[in-house]
């Protein structure tokens, strides 16, 4: 090992690939227009991250969604109704996954750099396995294959639980949990590397929290993506990161603060979130 760092492990929509993490919008809106309900924007992201079961859950558990679904239905939602909308939502979220497995610009280059240095490179997703059938070989024809995939439904809990970090931590072989590093684009994954004792890095502007694919986000205005991201950072910073950069592409660039707080001996969430946008 030439690095303090021993593993880093990413999230994958919004992260690594699917610059916007647009695949779950899509395919949660599908599956809600199946029942004739018209999911907003708002509401498909507000729990993003989460495991797809725990993910719709969520959405009916609360306002607007359960008027709606009144309205619409007749009843509340049950037990039955998460059941139906998680066996359909399935093939849908496969094949938007796969339709959306771009990888996000610099990832394959940082992961290099990376291992080069003997950095392990682990994974955890709110997918399925079945939903990720698609993406592990279109992530790998571009470059990009980790050492290890724990996926949604592989532990007892998902995020923000830290029961995913810790799987691939276990099974990467890596400890203690100072020495590693958690990103994501998602509040939930910033929770889940907390509550696992990583390191986190927020990455603001490829993800959950703007919402826009890579075209969509380069033809905004600089005041429009100044203000996009800057909300996105924020939301990441309060939910704990120690780091907040644009995408894994800016990560390389605070590796040697990083390892000089590891090598020092500073904890991970006991200095205040630096944000680098």
């Amino acid at each position: 090992m030439t690095c303090p760092i021993k593993a880093f492990i990413f999230d994958w929509a919004g992260t690594m690939v699917d610059f916007g993490s647009l695949a779950p919008v899509r395919a949660l809106q599908s599956v809600f227009a199946l029942e004739g309900i018209d999911l907003s924007l708002a509401e498909a992201r507000a729990d993003m991250g989460m495991a797809k079961r725990a993910h719709i859950t969520a959405i009916l558990g609360r306002e607007p969604m359960q008027s709606q679904w009144r309205a619409v239905k007749g009843h509340d939602s049950g037990p039955a109704d998460i059941d139906r909308l998680f066996d359909a939502i399935g093939p849908l979220m496969e094949r938007a996954a796969t339709e959306c497995a771009v990888l996000i610009p610099g990832a394959a280059d940082l992961v290099k750099s990376l291992r080069a240095q003997g950095v392990r490179i682990g994974s955890g997703t709110g997918y399925s396995r079945e939903m990720m059938s698609g993406i592990l070989p279109a992530a790998a024809a571009q470059g990009y294959s980790p050492d290890l995939v724990v996926c949604a439904g592989e532990t007892a809990e998902g995020r923000p639980s830290p029961l995913m970090t810790w799987k691939a931590m276990v099974e990467l072989g890596v400890w203690p949990a100072r020495a590693c590093v958690k990103v994501d684009d998602a509040t939930v994954g910033i929770r889940e590397g907390r509550e696992a004792g990583t390191w986190t890095i927020g990455v603001a502007a490829s993800g959950n929290g703007t919402g826009l694919d890579l075209a969509e986000f380069t033809a905004l205005s600089s005041e429009d993506r100044k203000t996009r991201v800057t909300a996105s950072a924020e939301a990441l910073s309060a939910a704990g990161a120690d780091y907040v950069v644009n995408s894994v592409a800016d990560i390389a660039a605070l590796l040697p603060d990083l390892e000089a707080r590891i090598a020092a001996g500073i904890l991970p969430g006991t200095r205040p979130s630096e944000i680098r946008i």
